[in-house]
């Protein structure tokens, strides 16, 4: 149920700086929007009050439930767990595809709806859950990234991991400051072509390669998604370069997603992806020296395999892990070959 917020989801941010006029820089993301007294950034949910920068949306959860590991897709980190995965309304991009659109587009309204919740509900509601992680997701991270931290500090004093399911748009400053606490990373690479990127989510490449980049330095462990749109990103030049970055950049252990558009929001008159492109996208990926490359939001297996011998490793169904045949320390039973990723083995 949806009910109005009360005023303790409305709470000083971190990350910005007071400017002349009484206007305030946000430093949590790429755009670092410059707000005029009274108006709210982009991402529609952070305002400047008396030259104070506030996030209207600590604790104001629009979405609280477990998930398989599967699903946000981190296919290695931790296979066959469930993640309590949660978001608060908002989002910094304005994506024309959207498929969660109804919470990501934040109301203009006052108070952005939610439930309120704490930080230590959410963590106890993850242990009585049995999740081994909590899930940062549906919406933008980054943008109720106060209430993210200080959830994220007390799971980890619980033993849990967090990850983050994002675009990626956060300042050098922000990831700095959730290095310490964050686990993994599905990155949406959504396109690698700047105009692209300044035509539909209204952002810029450049900050997104950034944070993939240091992601990895810091040893977060990251894995890149990037849903393949018909007339938008679907180019095979435009692919190469971007399993190019991967295997260049980040590395060739780092798992692409490549997932199918399927008709939302703005362009519910698009037809889906053809399963050729995506076949496609599939072997660019591993023409570029890609380990792991996974065909997704398709129906079939997404498994994983030796990248030496070819041995099944990791078979799962829709969403869900069937099998997990990983020896101990994280290599293939067959031969002998290092299988990249954290907790890979039933054992770990």
């Amino acid at each position: 149920m949806i009910i109005a917020m009360p005023d303790d989801t409305v709470r000083r941010a971190i990350l910005w700086e007071p400017r002349d006029s009484g206007r305030v820089r946000c430093g949590l993301c790429g755009h670092r929007c410059v707000i005029e007294e009274g108006a709210r950034g982009i991402c529609r949910v952070r305002e400047n009050r008396g030259g104070v920068l506030y996030t209207l949306v600590y604790g104001s959860i629009v979405a609280e439930h477990p998930n398989p590991v599967e699903l946000k897709p981190l296919h290695h980190f931790h296979p066959g767990t469930s993640q309590h995965s949660i978001a608060t309304p908002g989002c910094n991009f304005r994506c024309p595809w959207c498929q969660n659109a109804e919470i990501s587009r934040a109301p203009a309204r006052r108070r952005p709806a939610g439930t309120a919740r704490t930080a230590d509900q959410i963590v106890k509601a993850a242990l009585e859950r049995h999740c081994q992680a909590i899930s940062y997701t549906f919406t933008e991270p980054t943008i109720f990234f106060e209430f993210a931290k200080d959830t994220a500090e007390l799971a980890r004093a619980e033993g849990l991991a967090n990850t983050f399911v994002t675009n990626g748009y956060m300042t050098p400053g922000a990831l700095e400051m959730a290095a310490g606490w964050l686990d993994a990373a599905n990155v949406d690479l959504k396109a690698f072509s700047d105009e692209t990127y300044r035509r539909y989510p209204r952002a810029r490449l450049q900050p997104v390669l950034d944070t993939l980049s240091a992601m990895v330095a810091r040893g977060i462990w990251v894995e890149v998604t990037t849903l393949v749109i018909p007339g938008v990103n679907d180019q095979p030049g435009e692919l190469r370069e971007l399993a190019g970055f991967i295997a260049g950049e980040l590395g060739p252990e780092v798992p692409w997603h490549v997932n199918r558009f399927h008709p939302a929001h703005e362009l519910a008159d698009r037809p889906p992806t053809p399963l050729q492109t995506l076949e496609r996208a599939r072997d660019i990926g591993r023409d570029a020296g890609l380990r792991y490359v996974y065909v997704g939001n398709v129906p079939g297996e997404q498994n994983t395999h030796c990248q030496t011998c070819g041995e099944l490793l990791v078979r799962r169904a829709r969403f869900g892990l069937v099998e997990n045949r990983v020896a101990a320390g994280a290599r293939c039973p067959s031969c002998g070959t290092p299988v990249a990723g954290v907790g890979m083995s039933p054992e770990g």
